[in-house]
């Protein structure tokens, strides 16, 4: 970070213990440590505290987003605009979606193709249920 060598620290302790002599350099650098530890403590204090508020912005952008896309939806869909608001509290029933409402596009799930292997339910007994196979696999 510094790019500070051993002969550079060397020769800064040469020169400390010249200056303040061998009984005031232990209590100067009891002294240096605790402002590093100081400054490191306040330094970490104030990235933490940076990076919990750029996560709650992040957060508060994307529920925006997500609203908004939501809203989008539902007008899409013809269906009244009703998002509750987190920040006010405000509580409001949507409103209820009705089948007949939905997207003409959208098919049901009995409509299906019978050859769409999501479409097709489950079975009660596993030794009855489709297998998925590889095709390169000898059967």
């Amino acid at each position: 970070m510094f790019d500070i060598g051993f002969s550079e620290l060397l020769l800064t302790a040469v020169v400390a213990l010249l200056v303040l002599g061998p009984e005031r350099l232990p209590r100067a650098a009891r002294l240096a440590g605790l402002w590093m530890r100081r400054a490191r403590a306040s330094w970490y204090g104030l990235r933490a505290q940076l990076e919990r508020e750029l996560a709650d912005d992040e957060l508060r952008r994307s529920l925006q987003n997500t609203r908004d896309e939501l809203r989008g939806l539902q007008q899409q869909l013809g269906q009244p605009v009703d998002v509750p608001q987190a920040a006010t509290g405000s509580s409001s029933a949507p409103a209820a979606a009705e089948p007949s409402a939905a997207a003409p596009s959208e098919a049901a799930p009995s409509e299906a193709a019978p050859s769409d292997p999501a479409a097709v339910p489950p079975s009660a007994d596993p030794a009855e249920a489709p297998v998925a196979r590889d095709p390169q696999s000898p059967p």
